[in-house]
């Protein structure tokens, strides 16, 4: 293989890996209120990791061992609203994104990182968690058992 033909190839995986990226970064949104109004038009519940993505390592494992993982990807495809709520050191952020970030962080009390919140489509808070040991599946299974538990006590409050 000659040095153009290597740097060409070169080239297609790092574009590969660009839109690999990009496309996984789409699902999770940075915009609060955006995210809102997607769970509550959709009737999908709102999963919100506050995270230090670029310094943390708790979070980092978690992306890492849950949210990269295809078993999530699935489940929150049709099932989640994602909100990442990014405290990075090293990556530049918006001063407007900051700042709604730390009110967030205020709003709900959080006090470290990673915390993970479940909120219903209408935005009350169902549950907080966060790193969890063990993976994707069993991460899923616990999302699925918050959901369906809130779900339920939410049609047995209603129905009396």
């Amino acid at each position: 293989m000659d040095s153009r033909m290597k740097r060409y190839l070169g080239v297609a995986a790092a574009l590969l890996v660009g839109f690999a990226v990009a496309a996984q970064a789409k699902s999770w949104e940075d915009d609060f209120e955006k995210a809102s109004a997607e769970a509550k038009q959709s009737g999908k519940y709102m999963l919100v990791d506050f995270s230090g993505s670029d310094w943390c390592g708790w979070c980092i494992k978690l992306d890492k061992e849950v949210f990269s993982r295809k078993e999530f990807k699935v489940f929150a495809e049709d099932n989640l609203v994602l909100v990442l709520l990014d405290f990075p050191r090293q990556k530049p952020q918006s001063k407007k994104l900051a700042k709604q970030n730390d009110a967030l962080q205020k709003k709900y009390g959080i006090k470290g990182f990673p915390t993970v919140l479940i909120l219903d489509p209408s935005g009350q808070l169902v549950e907080t968690t966060g790193y969890q040991a063990g993976g994707a599946e069993p991460y899923v299974e616990m999302l699925k058992k918050i959901i369906e538990e809130h779900k339920a006590s939410t049609a047995k409050a209603g129905g009396e």
